[in-house]
């Protein structure tokens, strides 16, 4: 596997394969992979003849008080685990590369509405700065494909948005969420939990399904998120949102609206912020 952390050499690599007809696949990561990562890849490779992996944490879709400084930097680790994947070639810039003229400075990309609630109500700033490093990755890149984990259900959905409004020559493909066998959805911040804590984690996927569970009987929506979040807050966990949502756009359902439907859960447990997410039949 190749790693470069320039733009020239970037388009090179990507350049020699497209004379020879070869479809580009893509990854963008901010490092710390973990299984959940590789099988994004794995689902880039059967989708495309080359893969591209990104590693960069974007100072930009970190809030003043979040975890950008702590956030785990594991490059030697993430190149192995992508060589380990097949992956063709890792793009690692540094903010210089990514924001020439600083992030302060940056042009910006906005994506309305849909980055209004949920995350973007809990995290102001965050979804703009997320757009805007993905739509610059993709004009570096010039992908076929991208692929983006399921799990940050509302980036994807965002992602998409984007797309389809700047009309961006890139199909992009959601990858499933990976669970640890306690049903936990793999996450690099899970390695903040305590022993303790990892033993409570659980509880939100399980809320989740109980969601689901309580939908199916008819129960409203609105009161199924009340009692959800109060089984969570009970747990000790202080959650920012507990949410249930057309899957499509994210707007609150119809009274009586079944089909379609996502959970979406976003807790803190201790000194960790945990998202999770449940598409309903």
């Amino acid at each position: 596997m190749q790693t470069v952390q320039d733009v020239p050499a970037l388009r090179a690599a990507i350049r020699g394969w497209r004379t020879q007809g070869q479809t580009v696949g893509f990854v963008p990561t901010m490092g710390n992979l973990h299984a959940g990562h590789q099988s994004l890849i794995r689902l880039a490779r059967a989708r495309t003849e080359r893969v591209v992996a990104s590693v960069f944490v974007n100072p930009t879709q970190f809030g003043p008080n979040e975890d950008y400084d702590r956030y785990p930097r594991t490059l030697v680790q993430d190149q192995a685990a992508l060589a380990e994947q097949d992956c063709d070639l890792l793009f690692a810039p540094d903010v210089a590369t990514m924001y020439p003229f600083g992030p302060e400075h940056s042009v910006s990309v906005r994506v309305p509405r849909i980055t209004d609630t949920l995350e973007g109500a809990h995290r102001p700033g965050h979804f703009d700065g997320m757009a805007t490093v993905v739509c610059k990755l993709f004009n570096m890149v010039q992908p076929d494909v991208a692929v983006f984990g399921q799990k940050d259900f509302q980036q994807l959905k965002v992602v998409e948005r984007m797309v389809r409004d700047l009309g961006l020559p890139v199909k992009v493909v959601a990858a499933p969420i990976l669970r640890a066998d306690d049903g936990l959805a793999l996450s690099s911040r899970n390695q903040y939990l305590s022993v303790e804590e990892r033993t409570r984690a659980p509880l939100i996927h399980d809320t989740l399904l109980k969601m689901r569970e309580l939908l199916a009987q008819g129960h409203p929506w609105q009161a199924i998120e009340q009692t959800a979040a109060a089984r969570l807050a009970r747990a000790g966990f202080v959650p920012d949102y507990v949410a249930i949502r057309r899957a499509e756009d994210l707007a609150e359902p119809a009274e009586g609206e079944h089909e379609g439907l996502v959970a979406l859960v976003a807790a803190r447990l201790g000194n960790t912020r945990l998202i999770d997410n449940l598409l309903f039949d």
